[in-house]
């Protein structure tokens, strides 16, 4: 039986983002690219912009499409690629942490919310790490219909484009 692949594994496949010029009616992202064309990143790429956010820096997982579709020239990237690469490059983060990384050399995935600024449940060990690793960059959440969001999210994105840093 096949060894299962680690995040690790999946973020150092070495897959290349490629652009989608002809998007299937109801695929995800179609109407979004009205006509457009669309990139479907990779999971390296995803994680090389997380990195490039600062201490107290965040966005949603809607900034890092925009930022991956102004970096490719395209109209839209991938919703659905984009939400599973993001989340393959947290658990990779978490694994390398295990393996005793320093903090300060892992991807920073707790910076990307989601719309409207609310916490990701999905992200290892829920909103509740996402909140202790945002807290111990002085950004505070709280209860918002039920759920943590960083109410001042819109004050912490950055002012100089994500895909032109580093």
């Amino acid at each position: 039986m096949a060894k299962r692949k680690s995040a690790i594994d999946h973020l150092e496949s070495g897959r290349q983002p490629h652009i989608v010029h002809m998007i299937p009616p109801g695929a995800p992202g179609f109407r979004e690219a009205a006509g457009g064309a669309m990139v479907i990143s990779s999971p390296a790429e995803i994680d090389a912009l997380v990195r490039q956010l600062r201490p107290g820096e965040v966005i949603t997982l809607d900034d890092l499409r925009a930022a991956l579709a102004r970096r490719h020239a395209v109209a839209v990237a991938c919703p659905v690629s984009t939400a599973i690469f993001l989340n393959m490059s947290a658990r990779a983060a978490e694994e390398r942490r295990t393996m005793g990384v320093p903090e300060d050399e892992l991807t920073p995935w707790w910076r990307v919310l989601r719309k409207g600024g609310f916490l990701n449940p999905k992200y290892p060990g829920g909103t509740e790490a996402q909140a202790a690793h945002l807290a111990a960059e002085g950004v505070r959440t709280a209860p918002l219909r039920r759920q943590l969001a960083v109410f001042d999210y819109a004050k912490r994105v950055p002012a100089d484009p994500l895909e032109e840093r580093g």
